[in-house]
């Protein structure tokens, strides 16, 4: 008890600035009374959630991939992969997913994915060489969430097989007004497939794991960040 209480205090030092601004986690699912967070808010270091009696609240870390429900009347301090809880139950999973979704950019998933287009338009099979990209990103559940922020259309094409292509209109009325979930409408994808992902100016190659199942899998391996 002592050194929990030892690390809950300090996670209260000052850190950096940046830091601070960086998401860390998001939130999944959410019940009962819960302060200082939000269903599907991102969450910075040194956030502090309040529960109250019978709530739960659950969070997954985007770098570690860790998972964690937790339970009960207590406060939980965000880290940077990993929560400290006082009072409250945790239980805690490592769902399959692909740190790089925290990491890219979108200067950094432009430019490979301009290129990796132009080389499948450019070949002219109805197959693309398996040599010639490599995906930007894995996810492991087949219906994507995907971060699109207000209106405009989102085009999700099959790269490594021709005539998959879907184009979506977003009018801004999704999830929070930046989350389109395939899951809630029925959509999937292929395992095994690679796809091009376009949004207004973003665009990034990923592939879908050849283990993945559609619906509602964990969040953090399904995540696709177009903004």
């Amino acid at each position: 008890m002592k050194r929990a209480i030892a690390v809950f205090v300090g996670l209260l030092a000052p850190i950096s600035t940046s830091a601070a601004q960086t998401p860390v986690a998001i939130v999944e699912e959410i019940q009962g009374k819960v302060t200082g967070a939000e269903f599907m808010d991102y969450l910075t270091p040194k956030t502090v959630i309040k529960l109250g009696n019978n709530s739960s609240i659950v969070i997954t870390y985007l770098k570690s991939c860790r998972r964690e429900k937790i339970e009960g009347i207590g406060t939980v301090i965000i880290g940077t992969e990993e929560s400290v809880v006082h009072l409250a139950s945790v239980k805690e999973d490592q769902p399959e997913c692909d740190a790089n979704h925290a990491n890219n950019t979108t200067r950094d998933t432009n430019g490979v994915a301009a290129t990796a287009f132009r080389g499948v338009e450019s070949s002219g099979n109805s197959k693309m060489n398996d040599n010639s990209m490599t995906a930007q990103l894995t996810l492991y559940g087949a219906s994507p969430l995907v971060q699109a922020t207000g209106h405009g259309t989102l085009v999700v094409e099959r790269l490594d097989e021709r005539g998959e292509l879907l184009r979506i209109d977003l009018n801004g009325k999704q999830l929070k007004g930046k989350f389109y979930d395939f899951d809630a409408h029925k959509q999937a994808l292929s395992p095994g497939g690679i796809y091009l992902a376009k949004f207004k100016s973003s665009q990034i190659v990923f592939e879908i794991d050849a283990h993945a199942r559609p619906g509602a899998t964990p969040l953090v391996g399904r995540l696709l960040v177009m903004d």
